[in-house]
């Protein structure tokens, strides 16, 4: 696991990690958002560089926007001595990591994530990927960024709903691995007055699963909770104009339907079901789904990057705080939780 900076001395970390390496040239992957608001704050952190910008959204996170990055590393003349610092949330960090890790076989990266989804998620593990025919994350590989900047002073540039979905991330974590925090602080929520901290702990916990298993070969799969209800939800939904969600929204959803089957698999006892629900439900809104809706999207979970042949495999809670992967579930366990979440 490469260096983490967590603090109100991250920028001043970054500028020392690229003055101390000799790197050939600098550029920075931003997007209309992040060169706005966060990039001011960079600038006087950066020695002299080049900027490379996109568009934001988890629309543009595909094939295309990778050739117009490469296209412009290729005009840059970057070289495998050069480094990307990829400044903004989950979809730069993943697809700025991505384009590094392939142009000409491979550059330095250094991820400086702008959104509490990616400071405590998408920027720790060494995930990189986009999303291909409606698909998330279907097309990437693992490579570990040279280090990650952590400055927490960013999420006041965010709006609420993108707290909102990071903080999905956060409790996530609490289901997985610590049922101490997430009974404290679901009494909290999002009033808390310590986001340095909440960072610090998740990104201890992905750490820690991370270095146990970097390339997913069993127990990082407990990082998936939620995830294969919820990346479905978002894939789909993705497709419907006005009704996208962020990351973190259908997580949200996933976790809630995920907590449904681990009681209905006898893994869970209802009353922690209870707890997860009423916390989950106060903070997000529902999401409304029609029955064709709950069909396609049950479909959409075949193509789970966790499925081995046929089965759908599914990251479960045994109790709030512990997680067992690799749990084989059916079409219609899918589609009887998210019925189920439609009665919350």
């Amino acid at each position: 696991m490469n260096t983490v900076h967590i603090g109100a001395d991250a920028l001043t970390m970054l500028a020392e990690n690229l003055q101390n390496r000799a790197f050939s040239k600098v550029a920075v992957l931003v997007d209309e958002n992040t060169l706005h608001h966060c990039y001011p704050l960079v600038k006087p952190y950066l020695p002299e560089h080049h900027l490379i910008q996109i568009q934001s959204g988890e629309e543009h996170k595909n094939l295309q926007t990778c050739e117009y990055i490469w296209q412009r590393m290729t005009e840059l003349n970057l070289d495998r001595w050069s480094v990307l610092v990829n400044l903004g949330g989950g979809v730069i960090g993943d697809m700025g990591g991505f384009c590094a890790a392939l142009f000409k076989r491979g550059l330095y990266f250094v991820q400086v994530p702008t959104t509490l989804l990616a400071q405590v998620d998408a920027s720790v593990g060494g995930k990189t990927g986009v999303d291909f025919h409606g698909l998330k994350n279907h097309i990437g590989v693992y490579q570990e960024p040279q280090a990650v900047f952590i400055y927490p002073p960013f999420l006041q540039t965010l709006s609420p709903r993108q707290v909102k979905s990071g903080y999905a991330e956060i409790i996530k974590h609490w289901l997985i691995a610590d049922a101490n925090a997430f009974q404290e602080q679901r009494h909290v929520g999002l009033f808390t007055e310590d986001w340095e901290e909440l960072i610090r702990h998740s990104v201890s916990i992905k750490s820690g699963v991370v270095e146990a298993d970097p390339l997913e070969g069993g127990y990082r799969k407990v990082l998936n909770f939620g995830h294969t209800v919820g990346h479905a939800v978002e894939s789909y939904l993705l497709e419907k104009p006005g009704r996208e969600l962020l990351h973190g929204e259908a997580i949200a959803v996933g976790m809630l339907c995920e907590a449904y089957l681990s009681v209905k698999h006898e893994l869970l006892q209802k009353e922690a079901l209870d707890k997860i629900e009423t916390f989950l439900v106060s903070v997000y809104e529902k999401v409304l789904l029609s029955e064709d809706d709950i069909r396609t999207i049950a479909q959409l979970a075949l193509q789970d990057k966790k499925n081995t042949r046929s089965a759908i495999n599914c990251t479960l809670l045994s109790s709030i705080g512990q997680a067992v992967y690799d749990q084989p579930i059916t079409l219609q366990e899918i589609q009887e939780s998210l019925r189920y979440y439609q009665l919350l």
